[in-house]
């Protein structure tokens, strides 16, 4: 994908990968909106990057867990730039769900913010990318929705879940001229990962992270994952037995 001239929604741009993306973008000549809850942040970043590219980042503050808001935004987008040629679903966070005891209410937040979000800034774009029979969606999943890991049941399930959905899609979108990237992230430091109280293998840093989701979407890549040195054995552990998985996985994280 060409992102010269290209207009692109980020969501989750007021922090981590989302606001490391938008310096690359328009350094590339793209015309980008950023989204987020924190209309301060926002306005913060697109401020930072005022003479950056072409024009200003275009800041449109909302909620990606509220469908209506989520809509509108992507109305007021398409009115200010003419249309939306890449969106990059980049929201997420993680709730918690391993407390006992079981709770269900993590569980749904999680969800709501990983996946729902996904949902709902796929049904803005969609209509008017089919209907022109171009443009490029992606969304940033996590290698930890690859397979089940321990103490992460509500993070994983969510991400696992944003996998499938796009993947899914890509059979009914891709025929029809919009292309489809998922994303999967190892540890990158970030608001998330700072809450971690784990050793985290292979931490990279936002920009990193943001210069290779840029790449690979350049390349029209139906996957991005990294870094290699995690994502390439998980893809790995995704064909074993469950019985050799969680034998393999307890002993890696036995003193965590």
């Amino acid at each position: 994908m060409n992102l010269s001239a290209a207009r692109v929604w980020v969501t989750g741009a007021s922090t981590g990968i989302g606001a490391a993306l938008v310096g690359p973008l328009l350094v590339r000549g793209a015309r980008v909106a950023i989204t987020a809850r924190r209309a301060a942040l926002l306005e913060a970043i697109a401020h930072e990057h005022a003479r950056t590219g072409p024009t200003p980042p275009l800041v449109v503050p909302a909620d990606v867990t509220d469908r209506s808001a989520v809509n509108a935004a992507a109305r007021q987008i398409t009115a200010a730039l003419g249309g939306i040629d890449l969106a990059v679903f980049n929201a997420g966070g993680h709730e918690g769900g391993t407390e006992s005891p079981f709770c269900a209410e993590p569980f749904v937040a999680t969800m709501a913010l990983n996946y729902f979000s996904v949902v709902y800034g796929l049904e803005a774009v969609l209509p008017d990318m089919l209907a022109r029979g171009s443009g490029r969606v992606a969304a940033v999943a996590s290698l930890a929705g690859y397979r089940a890991l321990p103490g992460a049941a509500s993070y994983s399930a969510s991400k696992a879940a944003v996998i499938h959905l796009l993947e899914s899609l890509r059979f009914s979108l891709e025929p029809h001229g919009v292309g489809v990237t998922v994303v999967n992230p190892g540890f990158v430091r970030t608001p998330l990962t700072d809450r971690n109280r784990f050793h985290m293998p292979f931490l990279i840093e936002p920009a990193d992270a943001a210069e290779r989701i840029i790449r690979g979407i350049e390349r029209d890549r139906l996957e991005i994952h990294f870094p290699p040195q995690m994502s390439w054995p998980m893809k790995l552990m995704r064909i074993l037995p469950f019985s050799l998985y969680a034998s393999g996985i307890r002993r890696a994280t036995r003193h965590t």
